[in-house]
């Protein structure tokens, strides 16, 4: 295999914009009232969906320090068959898998009128932005091949 070409060093003003961008979805996330365990879920779980090693360590890592457990997050790749997370948490992962996944257009409109609703408005759209920025660093570290270490 070739030597990785880590995107982030090779052009550094369009990862930091994508890193102010992360930031201001955290700062959305804060308005909306989302502690930083919910954020750290779904960075999880859109990670896991992408398959992204270096964004499944770090943001496990994170989530622990946020004071996850690891019974939930050994389950989280299927919560939506536990009782273990809440009705917000719920409606926050089904909506960062729909963005992630991107179904059909009628189980899009479903699971974003049904995430909405419990959500609110601000709280959809933070989470909405968390897990778009999260599905870019994935393809980010994926496409740079960045380690996990």
């Amino acid at each position: 295999m070739s030597t990785p070409l880590y995107l982030d060093k090779a052009v550094p003003a369009a990862y930091a914009a994508a890193t102010d961008l992360a930031r201001e979805a955290g700062v959305a996330a804060e308005a909306a009232g989302l502690d930083r365990l919910l954020v750290e879920l779904v960075n999880l779980r859109v990670s896991q969906l992408n398959s992204c090693a270096f964004c499944i360590d770090l943001h496990h890592r994170r989530a622990v320090r946020a004071g996850e457990s690891e019974r939930r997050l050994a389950v989280l790749p299927a919560w939506s068959e536990t009782g273990l997370f809440t009705v917000q948490e719920r409606a926050a992962l089904a909506l960062a898998e729909s963005i992630t996944t991107l179904p059909d257009a009628d189980t899009r409109r479903r699971t974003e009128d049904d995430s909405r609703t419990v959500l609110g408005d601000g709280a959809f759209a933070a989470v909405a932005w968390v897990a778009l920025t999260m599905n870019a660093f994935n393809r980010i570290s994926m496409t740079s091949h960045h380690p996990v270490r």
